[in-house]
């Protein structure tokens, strides 16, 4: 009674649809002196290629006799488009701090050069340039070494 049998393979999707792959029936003959017991038989399937993410689902196997229906567990597929890749982000992180580090350092030389230089000269007191100064010594050293020097300009000029 058990001798004449058909498996069948399948898969059930994200949705819930069963989808069959498979279905072969199956003959056994029993040997001599084996009649009445139990015995166990294995049979593989391969299911290639599993050709895109809508692969992904719970693939079974189903054994019918006359009457009976056996259903395996399910095996669970998860089938994935370029394959699991390890994200590293360190290169990125190193070479992003040491780009905001040397904008910040040229950004706090600069406004250091710019507050030294505009501390060296105060706005309450006029600086004479350059070119003054050496108009002044030019006017001292041409006056005679009687006359006495011209006094100095006042500071609020």
């Amino acid at each position: 009674k058990y001798t004449k049998f058909s498996i069948s393979y399948y898969w059930i999707n994200s949705l819930g649809q069963k989808t069959s792959i498979y279905h072969r029936s199956e003959h056994v003959n029993i040997p001599p002196g084996k009649e009445n017991q139990s015995a166990t038989s294995s049979y593989d399937q391969r299911i290639m290629p599993l050709e895109n993410t809508y692969s992904t689902g719970t693939y079974y196997c189903a054994v019918e006799w006359n009457d009976i229906q056996i259903m395996g567990k399910g095996v669970f597929v998860l089938v994935r488009g370029t394959g699991y890749g390890e994200s590293s982000y360190g290169w990125e992180v190193l070479v992003t701090l040491t780009v905001l580090l040397a904008v910040l350092s040229i950004i706090a030389t600069a406004l250091l050069l710019w507050k030294r230089k505009a501390m060296s000269c105060p706005q309450q007191v006029l600086c004479p340039r350059r070119n003054q100064i050496n108009i002044l010594r030019q006017k001292v050293e041409t006056q005679p070494a009687s006359a006495s020097p011209p006094p100095p300009p006042p500071v609020y000029d």
